[in-house]
């Protein structure tokens, strides 16, 4: 098994006598991008402070290629432990040129770092600017320009702290395809810090969706976001829909029909949580009552509260028959029925969770 580029092992971090990230561990394969996924305040940054040693840990230990650079004792300098950093406000220097803030980390002869410099401006497509200073740049290409800086000294890992955020939709997507493909380029392992699961998702190889200081799941992001570990990794992806309902021998009936409920004990309630895609409507079926099928279930009665055109999809709320609470569905393209129109909504059953209630 290949040695990780970078592992953490139990890191803690307190701050007032309340962990902040509290027994993370992790590993990146060299060349991989591992996201760290989670809501604002989770310890995400703080984390990524402390393998970038600008933080100290207060317990657990930081280990690159194998060897160990920081523990609560030892502690390799950050400028020695050949990890890049980026962070959301780019930290250009205002009174340097585009070129001198590239070379700025670099240490050799002038016309070597400046050579260095124009390499990585002409990958990013700003060579011509390397005479320029930040203030003449757009947000987009000052990103670059930090990306560039932070790759210069050749990282064996880069940790990029929310990268994108300051940038508009127009360019975020765009920007973040020509970092990846410069980072693949380089061989550097990154982790990824944001709070955005399209980010996450388009760009990790591995996700570590992070919770109240801890790591509560980590996977592939097909399997984060197919085989979420509780109703909350689930809720951070998409709007969900929740259903409640008592378990009798490994089922739990709902107006939908049945559903498996494998393990839990009898009489325990469990909540069935699915996405507004995974609604659909019954047109056949429209006013004349249920037509159970195998996957979709039995049809159930809600009337159109609200509908709404997203763009590429139409979001529809329901107030369903059965307890009165409003369930929201996706419909591709333009689909607004006017409020009060009844129609049969189902639920696939293959994309629906179902979790204990705790």
């Amino acid at each position: 098994m290949k040695t990780p580029r970078l592992e953490i092992r139990d890191l803690v971090r307190r701050f007032e006598g309340r962990s902040v990230v509290d027994h993370v561990s992790l590993t990146i394969q060299p060349g991989h991008v591992t996201c760290l996924l989670g809501p604002s305040g989770c310890g995400k940054s703080t984390t990524l402070r402390m393998i970038a040693g600008v933080d100290m840990q207060d317990e657990g230990t930081i280990h690159v290629d194998g060897n160990l650079i920081c523990d609560t004792v030892f502690r390799v300098p950050p400028e020695r432990r050949r990890i890049g950093l980026m962070f959301q406000d780019f930290a250009l220097f205002p009174h340097l040129s585009v070129g001198e803030n590239v070379a700025f980390g670099l240490k050799g002869p002038k016309a070597e770092k400046r050579a260095r410099a124009l390499e990585l401006l002409e990958r990013v497509g700003l060579a011509h600017y390397i005479d320029e200073y930040p203030h003449q740049l757009s947000g987009g290409e000052q990103q670059r320009v930090a990306l560039a800086r932070a790759l210069a000294p050749r990282p064996k890992i880069m940790l990029m702290d929310e990268p994108f955020s300051g940038l508009d939709n127009r360019l975020r997507d765009g920007i973040r395809d020509e970092t990846l493909a410069l980072l693949k380029e380089e061989g550097a392992s990154v982790l990824l810090v944001t709070h955005e699961p399209e980010e996450a998702m388009r760009m990790a190889d591995e996700i570590a969706l992070m919770r109240d200081g801890r790591i509560v799941q980590r996977g592939a992001p097909y399997n984060i976001y197919n085989a979420p570990a509780d109703k909350a990794a689930v809720a951070f992806f998409s709007d969900i829909n929740v259903l409640r309902g008592k378990v009798q021998g490994a089922l739990t009936e709902t107006p939908f029909g049945q559903f498996l409920a494998p393990g839990v004990p009898d009489g325990d309630e469990v909540e069935i949580v699915f996405r507004p895609q995974h609604v659909g409507i019954d047109f056949d079926r429209a006013g004349r009552g249920p037509n159970p099928t195998a996957m979709a279930g039995t049809p159930a009665r809600g009337v159109v509260e609200r509908a709404r055109f997203m763009g590429s999809e139409s979001l529809v709320e329901y107030r369903m028959d059965f307890n009165g609470e409003v369930l929201k569905a996706t419909v591709p393209n333009v689909f607004l029925p006017k409020p009060g129109t009844p129609m049969w909504l189902t639920v696939r059953r293959d994309r629906c969770f179902v979790f204990p209630v705790k």
